[in-house]
């Protein structure tokens, strides 16, 4: 019963991202924070408390480093500002949401990361592993931003570009350095893990549990459809350039099918391949797990 109870919220969080979670309003803040608790805590039912507080750790340290950078100099990202939260505390000049949201993203990247190259979720076991897991996962991130960004920046009005770019009003610079300031976190997790990798858990999960952060990951690509029956209206960049909201939203809701979706479900594909019918096989978090070549 308490398993169907879980399982029943957490579908209602899936539908709550996927009917709000596209948007920047206050609701859609909420809902993030909330996903965000719930990643956090899977972390550490996954990772363990050290490894979990780890990756928190030096994503939110990377994160905000990098985004003050960017505030202050225009590197890695072009010329921006933040314009969303502005009552809430600040790190430096960015929103102490900004690396909280890094993580709820981040978390779900490293774990489809691991699943598509069948390595442990725990952390790398070898040195392939410890360059290649980061370079995936931050490719999985940062197509999160690839859909997200323009909309947030033109219709949201969460931050803004002030000398344009052409996706939307976001420059290419954006992109760059999404992967740069990603792959730093991805990295500095993996080499905190792979010298921890003596240490031994007893951590066990089920392939139903790892799909969780997956099935969040999803559901914040699907989140993109709902706002296409929005109504078209023009919205202008902080470089003063005219765009049209439904050409936005299409592109996001494009973007986000064909991008996001099938990184997803090809992670939710090597998971079904893990278990047996009655989800009796488990994955564990100490050692090495190779999953089934697709």
């Amino acid at each position: 019963m308490a398993r169907f109870c879980s399982w029943l919220a957490f579908s209602a969080l899936l539908l709550a991202v996927v009917y709000q979670g596209g948007r920047t309003t206050i609701l859609a803040q909420g809902i993030a924070a909330l996903s965000i608790v719930v990643l956090f805590l899977h972390a550490v039912l996954t990772l363990g408390v050290i490894r979990a507080g780890a990756f928190l750790a030096i994503c939110l340290t990377v994160t905000f480093a990098i985004e003050n950078l960017g505030v202050a100099t225009g590197f890695p990202f072009g010329a921006y500002e933040f314009l969303v939260a502005p009552d809430l505390p600040h790190v430096g000049a960015i929103p102490v949401i900004v690396g909280p949201l890094y993580f709820g993203i981040g978390y779900p990247a490293w774990i489809i990361a691991c699943l598509l190259l069948g390595t442990d979720v725990g952390g790398p076991a070898n040195r392939r592993e410890l360059a290649f897991t980061p370079v995936v996962a931050a490719f999985t991130l940062t197509q999160w931003d690839v859909v997200m960004d323009p909309a947030s920046a033109t219709i949201g009005r969460a931050w803004a570009w002030f000398e344009s770019g052409g996706y939307f009003g976001v420059p290419l610079s954006n992109f760059f350095g999404w992967f740069l300031t990603t792959w730093l976190f991805f990295q500095g997790f993996a080499l905190f893990a792979y010298r921890d990798r003596g240490r031994r858990q007893s951590i066990r999960r089920s392939p139903a549990f790892l799909a969780v952060p997956v099935l969040l990951y999803a559901a914040s690509a699907l989140c993109h459809l709902l706002p296409l029956l929005d109504p078209d209206t023009a919205v202008v960049d902080a470089g003063g350039r005219f765009w049209s909201s439904a050409d936005i939203r299409e592109t996001a809701a494009i973007m986000a099918l064909f991008t996001m979706l099938p990184v997803a479900v090809v992670a939710l594909m090597k998971l079904a391949g893990m278990a047996d019918p009655l989800g009796a096989e488990t994955v564990r978090a100490d050692r090495p797990t190779h999953f089934p070549a697709s």
